[in-house]
């Protein structure tokens, strides 16, 4: 039940597409194409195996462990006023 102006079924059109961007931003960090037998970050050796579950990887597996701890956030403010999403 949306309250005010909004459309029954609204907060859960936001949360659908904040999901979507989500799987979409993560779809786009896949690597792809030639892959490396070298991590590019330390310079170790990528296991073979590594190699064959991910192909297209440049990185060994700590080096991408550090990559994946970073934080990204969504470049669209669906919780703030439209005020803000204008600027």
């Amino acid at each position: 039940m949306a309250g005010g102006w909004a459309r029954d079924g609204a907060v859960q059109d936001q949360i659908d597409d904040t999901v979507r961007d989500a799987v979409e931003a993560a779809r786009a960090r896949l690597q792809s194409g030639e892959g490396a037998d070298d991590c590019d970050d330390c310079g170790e050796v990528i296991p073979a195996k590594r190699r064959a579950a991910l192909p297209g990887t440049r990185t060994c597996v700590s080096c991408q462990a550090i990559r994946d701890k970073r934080v990204v956030h969504s470049a669209i403010n669906r919780r703030g006023s439209k005020d803000s999403q204008l600027r």
